[in-house]
């Protein structure tokens, strides 16, 4: 007896193209279109999601590296440091307290700057 695939095919594509929901002109009505569509945009979201922390660390260094300047030191010397004097704040952290608790981050810069 043979088997009829109407049912799932349906609700695949029915899937595929709520899945294409927001995308324009005949990409949310062909599902061969919404299904293009779909894949691609699936793609962009895995290479997006690992630039996304690819970005994030270049804003945190951008953030730290004005304020640490407006304070006398480079980014470089401010990192390098904290390295020699064994303080272990990680980067995105450090930008938070340099744009939002300006005084405990000019207390870090100034514990750097002692010899």
């Amino acid at each position: 007896m043979r088997v009829k695939r109407g049912v799932p095919a349906h609700a695949k594509h029915k899937k595929t193209i709520a899945a294409a929901k927001g995308m324009q002109h005949y990409r949310t009505r062909s599902y061969r279109l919404a299904k293009q569509g779909v894949i691609k945009a699936l793609r962009y979201a895995y290479r997006d999601r690992r630039n996304k922390k690819r970005d994030l660390r270049a804003l945190w260094i951008t953030r730290i590296n004005n304020a640490s300047r407006e304070l006398g030191l480079s980014y470089s010397q401010l990192i390098a440091g904290m390295k020699a004097k064994n303080i272990n704040i990680d980067r995105k952290i450090l930008a938070d307290l340099a744009v939002n608790q300006p005084e405990s981050f000019k207390a870090i810069v100034n514990t750097v700057k002692e010899k």
